[in-house]
């Protein structure tokens, strides 16, 4: 079968012909449908990201993956060949959770096997584009709102970078009733884009007025959170400057950066808190599979563009580049 294979050492990624693998004992065997491209694949291919648990130096990419059962291994039960499911971004084993297409072979390819458990059936109105992504690109924000936050309604919230999970953070905030809602990018599309999926304004970064924005938005109150998912450290400082008493930020972009808290004596003042966020767990899958087979949750603006997998590297080239402005492009065996 054909799978787009990241050599650690080397950092190339090449389009091989691998043997198709088959389900062990409790594991199914999925017919790949569809498959998202995300920034870690690219921070993996570009070095910023290392596999942590990696055996060998080869990897098969891809983390965000949807399809249909087609093999079911010994001892496997309550799931049979033609489901239609989505695969969760990592599985745990001995108490540590192993990333997929990280940390073991991921979905960059026409057949995935999975540990059963790690499945989630999907309704046949939710089509695979959509699915696909949902185990990181919607519920890692997801749970960074409901989970490490705990954001509360008609509290004000800001969310820096609108890019593959800001732009689904600007919908799910939406949906809990946080208010006003600020979206913060340097790219005016990207502003455009965070105003059309609900933010209450978006502001440029680089603005000269932006502090006053800010305080006129929240009425002088500072944000309850802010949302960091550029994974920058000019974003971070200008979000921690924002935050209003008892304050959270929340560190969802991965950076390998420090983190500088330029006024330390107003940090302890107003309570305020640097929250780290990674991932998510199973009930956020499952709960955004439920919110979207109800309605609740749009994901059809969120394909930028779907492509044969044969030209996963244009598509890392492309999310890396930023060519379209891309929420998720998405592959296609």
């Amino acid at each position: 079968m054909l799978a787009g294979r990241l050599n650690i050492r080397t950092r190339v990624l090449s389009m091989e012909e691998v043997p198709t693998p088959h389900a062990g004992p409790g594991e199914v065997r999925i017919k790949v449908a569809a498959a998202g491209v995300c920034l870690s694949d690219v921070h993996l291919i570009e070095g910023s990201l290392t596999p942590r648990r990696l055996s060998g130096d080869t990897v098969t990419l891809g983390h965000e993956n949807a399809g249909t059962i087609d093999e079911v291994g010994e001892g496997v039960s309550g799931i049979t060949a033609g489901q239609r499911v989505l695969l969760r971004a990592g599985e745990p084993r001995d108490g540590v959770v192993f990333t997929r297409g990280v940390d073991y072979d991921g979905g960059w390819a026409e057949y995935a096997v999975a540990r059963a458990d790690t499945v989630v059936p999907i309704p046949d109105s939710l089509p695979f584009e959509q699915a696909s992504f949902i185990p990181d690109a919607v519920s890692t924000p997801w749970a960074a709102i409901t989970t490490t936050a705990q954001t509360q309604p008609a509290r004000a919230v800001g969310v820096w970078g609108i890019g593959g999970l800001g732009a689904h953070a600007i919908q799910l905030l939406r949906l809990v009733g946080a208010a006003p809602l600020i979206a913060v990018d340097p790219l005016p599309a990207a502003r455009e884009r965070a105003l059309a999926f609900g933010a209450d304004i978006a502001l440029d970064p680089a603005d000269e007025q932006f502090d006053q924005a800010v305080t006129n938005a929240t009425r002088g109150t500072g944000l309850g959170t802010a949302f960091d998912f550029a994974g920058v450290p000019e974003v971070r400082e200008q979000a921690i400057r924002c935050l209003g008493e008892n304050g959270k930020l929340v560190l969802v972009g991965l950076s390998d950066q420090p983190i500088t808290v330029t006024d330390g004596i107003r940090f302890s003042y107003l309570g305020q808190q640097i929250l780290g966020h990674y991932g998510s767990r199973a009930e956020h899958v499952e709960q955004l599979v439920t919110l979207a087979e109800l309605g609740r949750l749009d994901l059809s603006r969120s394909v930028s563009e779907i492509l044969p997998l044969s030209e996963a590297p244009e598509a890392v080239r492309r999310l890396a580049s930023k060519q379209g402005n891309p929420i998720r492009i998405i592959l296609r065996p």
